[in-house]
């Protein structure tokens, strides 16, 4: 049974792991569909809530330890936004399935490049 403690623990770790940047939105999308049984659409929609808060708390902390410059990252910004809104649109015209088949390709093509990431050195 899926206490509201459970939850909140659950919540407290995925964030933890969001504000590291590993990628607490895609757990959550897992919790939400395997675990509590919420429909695909319903838990995007629940992450995106998730993701706006998680990084709305980690950017002002790094803003305020002066870790972002906002004139560089500003066109990514904006791409990502106009990006994140037409796949979004592109999204709700998409099989389900299709879309799932999607992120699980995703999440297994992320997970390897973690799993055998080096990182370069510099010369």
């Amino acid at each position: 049974m899926l206490t509201p403690l459970l939850s909140l623990l659950i919540g407290l770790l995925l964030g933890f792991l969001a504000g590291l940047g590993i990628g607490g939105g895609s757990l959550l999308i897992l919790w939400l569909t395997l675990v509590v049984n919420m429909d695909a659409e319903t838990a995007r929609s629940v992450n995106l809530l998730f993701f706006l808060a998680a990084a709305g708390g980690v950017c002002v902390l790094r803003l305020k330890k002066g870790k972002l410059n906002l004139k560089k990252i500003l066109p990514a910004i904006l791409g990502g936004c106009v990006a994140a809104g037409l796949c979004s649109w592109l999204g709700m015209h998409m099989e389900q399935t299709f879309l799932r088949k999607i992120f699980g390709i995703l999440l297994l093509f992320t997970g390897l490049r973690e799993l055998f990431y080096r990182p370069r050195k510099d010369k």
